[in-house]
């Protein structure tokens, strides 16, 4: 089957779709076998079973699926993964060849079960502001909040925290007043401490009924966690009344924002209150944390934010980062033990302390954004998406979401790479080598989308080839099994299952293995490795291991002779997957030099979560040229591309880039496209930004939008992405476009690995 197919129908996408018999000749193979799984992917026809699913009695917790033996006359069914033979139940008896139930249809191999529980109460929302702005900032803020209580549901609970200085709880439960708790921003209250101060000890509402109604001797929560339908005006009203942080701020100063008590005051009320309930945590900030525990600067202006080269020296502006992180750690441990979801949005000029940060959305399936601004579109767009209805009217989130895989005997699953934290769930499948989040079965994550996707890697753990064919019923296929148990927005509890099969073989069959290989997963599937070995190892030593594998890769499988580069060939299944490495080496994931250390987090954190495709237009972007000689087609992400009579659009998933070349921007500027008989002309100006307009609706986080011209100061956007094939090192004919830089060039990238790959 095509890849793309199996993706659509099942949402998964492995590295190697042949797989190896032996441990031996998986690591010969060099990239990890492993796949790019999108647990809540859209998928069309999914048939929703309205009853529990039938799991198998043996040792394994696998669920019924096409790839079990059935017999029909003794009404049993042995399971692929532990061989055991099950009894289907009673309302099973009038199954047949014929009359097959769901589950067992051959190209149901993902479904979904309505399982029949009681259902979740609503959605909770709790909003974490900062007050600490300029006045134009805040009224930006203010204005996005108040139209999301119409886009909401009328029945989700809402809450409000405001912090500067202090942190301000407000009792939106009680109408005669503006009325709030305040903590001070120095010292932060245990979780204990909070809920004797606000009353809440024993006031824990897991699933909760209609709430208290209106009456106005609120008690517990829904003093400060109302429906929408019953708070809208008294929270418009606060919300309209917010006023910039009144502590007095010297011009050589920071304002004093302890954002670190805010979120630990946030996580505290809503583990007390709603443990295990559908929950977002969602903190707007305007700039760093200054003061208490989570401070990740000085007060004083003269000291600037860390820089990735005082990371790596340790200098003296450093010295609040160990301390801050292990705060904000501890805060997302809290919340993903809750089951609850942290969403980050950072809106400022200067950095808002997002590295340290980073674990809360990080760990919990949360959402960040990070633009200049609150007026400016980047957030505005992105938080109206936040809120967005799926196609059946709900909200597009899943909450409490767990991930857990099964495999056959021979496989054991080394572990997960994506915006999840390990269940610690043992079992015989997990294996002794660790990737990511490994020494576990099973992952959870407070919160998933359409789009989550999760990198699960597997090692092969049979000595030699007789050794699975032994097994009874062996069929020369080999099974992986992944369950997602979530919370529908509906409040439905729900659990999808998607069964794989896959063909193994002898490495000896080099060219069947071959055929198997998916270089876009696979180049995925590493730059998450790659990514997640940024925390703990150097990007010198990231870059090395990279280089190495791809020369193991292309010696194992490429076709050539012995110490000679140029009879060096790759099958089409190969030949992407070194201009992939090329462009992982050089993307914003490794190198650093020209971002914050914010902005590198960020970045890290959005190829944790997308599919397959969209984190490949993050690790090469692509390239399209609008141009009078035909319609718009797809060129070389190289500094040839550009010309001074076309139009290039470059989409770098962050950044979307309209860039006009030289004529084009001289008869922009003469007015050219504003007079008649020069129709062509301006409809080639707009084709571009209408294409542009479409990527931007489309994604989440919203793109930045750049519109640019050769020579221009803004055109670095393009350039800093393009291959240097042109430099000022190389004997190029005067007007040739060039790339001042020392980087290497794909082509020398190239010879040199081929030069290395064929050494004997």
């Amino acid at each position: 089957a095509d890849v793309h197919d199996v993706e659509a129908s099942d949402g998964v996408r492995f590295s190697w779709n042949v797989w190896p018999s032996t441990r031996l000749e998986a690591t010969r193979m060099v990239v990890p076998l492993g796949c790019m799984y999108t647990p809540l992917k859209q998928i069309e026809g999914l048939p929703v079973l309205p009853y529990e699913p039938v799991v198998c009695k043996g040792p394994c917790p696998s669920v019924l699926n096409p790839y079990c033996r059935v017999d029909f006359r003794a009404k049993i069914w042995i399971c692929p993964f532990c061989f055991q033979r099950n009894h289907f139940p009673p309302h099973y008896n009038e199954i047949s060849e014929q009359n097959l139930p769901a589950e067992l249809i051959h190209n149901y191999t993902t479904i979904e079960y309505a399982l029949p529980r009681s259902r979740a109460g609503p959605p909770v929302f709790l909003w974490i502001v900062d007050t600490c702005m300029v006045e134009s900032e805040l009224g930006a803020l203010r204005d996005s909040l108040e139209q999301a209580l119409s886009l909401l549901p009328e029945d989700a609970l809402i809450g409000l925290i405001t912090y500067g200085t202090t942190v301000q709880l407000h009792e939106i439960g009680y109408e005669h007043c503006t009325k709030y708790y305040v903590f001070r921003g120095t010292k932060e209250p245990s979780a204990q401490q909070l809920q004797d101060l606000l009353g809440l000890r024993g006031q824990a509402t897991g699933n909760r009924g209609p709430g208290a109604g209106g009456n106005p001797g609120r008690t517990g929560a829904s003093r400060f966690l109302l429906p929408i339908s019953e708070c809208e005006f008294v929270l418009s009203t606060v919300l309209s009344e917010l006023q910039k942080d009144p502590w007095p701020t010297e011009t050589t100063e920071r304002p004093l924002r302890c954002t670190g008590v805010a979120v630990s005051v946030a996580a505290a009320l809503l583990e007390g209150c709603f443990p295990n309930t559908g929950a977002r945590l969602m903190l707007f900030t305007g700039g760093p944390c200054t003061v208490g525990p989570g401070q990740v600067v000085a007060r004083e202006l003269a000291d600037p934010m860390r820089s990735h080269h005082d990371i790596e020296k340790e200098n003296a502006t450093t010295k609040h980062v160990k301390k801050a992180v292990k705060h904000y750690t501890a805060v997302a441990k809290r919340v993903a033990a809750a089951g609850h979801v942290f969403d980050l949005f950072a809106c400022a000029l200067d950095q808002c302390g997002v590295m340290e940060m980073k674990s809360l959305p990080g760990m919990t399936g949360g959402y960040m954004v990070m633009a200049e601004s609150f007026q400016n579109n980047v957030f505005k767009e992105s938080w109206r998406k936040v809120l967005s209805r799926g196609p059946s009217g709900d909200l597009d989130m899943a909450f409490g979401v767990s991930l857990e895989a099964l495999t056959s005997a021979e496989l054991k699953v080394c572990g997960a790479i994506g915006n999840v934290y390990s269940l610690n769930k043992k079992s015989t499948c997990v294996g002794e080598t660790e990737i990511g989040v490994g020494g576990t079965c099973a992952w959870g994550a407070g919160s998933m989308d359409a789009d989550t996707t999760v990198a699960v890697y597997f090692e092969v753990t049979a000595q030699n080839a007789s050794q699975g064919a032994q097994q009874p019923q062996a069929s020369g296929q080999r099974f992986v099994q992944l369950l997602t148990s979530y919370q529908h927005p509906r409040g439905e509890f729900r659990l999808r299952v998607t069964t794989l099969a896959h063909a193994y073989t002898d490495t000896a069959n080099l060219g069947e293995v071959a055929q198997g290989f998916d270089q876009e997963a696979a180049a995925v599937l590493m730059a998450r490795i790659a990514v997640h070995k940024t925390l703990t190892e150097e990007a010198f030593d990231i870059l090395r291991w990279i280089d190495r594998m791809l020369i193991r890769l292309v010696a194992k499988f490429g076709d050539y002779r012995k110490d000679d580069a140029t009879s060096l060939r790759l099958s089409s299944h190969f030949s992407i997957y070194p201009q992939f490495m090329f462009h992982l080496r050089r993307s914003d994931f490794l190198q650093v030099f020209g971002n914050s250390p914010d902005e590198t987090a960020f970045f890290r954190w959005a190829l944790m979560r997308e599919t397959t495709t969209s984190s490949l237009i993050m690790i090469q972007p692509t390239l399209l040229a609008y141009s009078f000689n035909g319609p718009p087609n797809p060129v070389l992400l190289d500094v040839t591309s550009i010309a001074p009579d076309r139009i290039l659009l470059l989409d770098t998933y962050f950044h979307v880039v309209v860039f006009a070349g030289e004529t084009i921007a001289n008869w922009r500027k003469q007015g050219y496209h504003e007079q008649p008989g020069h129709e062509n002309f301006r409809d080639l100006l707009i084709a571009p930004k209408e294409d542009a307009s479409v990527i931007l609706k489309s994604r989440f986080p919203t793109p930045m939008f750049i519109d640019c011209d050769q020579n221009g100061s803004q055109g670095r956007f393009l350039l800093s992405k393009l291959n240097p094939s042109v430099t000022h090192n190389t004997n190029q004919g005067a007007g040739a476009e060039m790339i001042f830089t020392d980087d290497v060039s794909l082509q020398v990238f190239m010879d040199h690995l081929k030069r290395l790959a064929v050494q004997s």
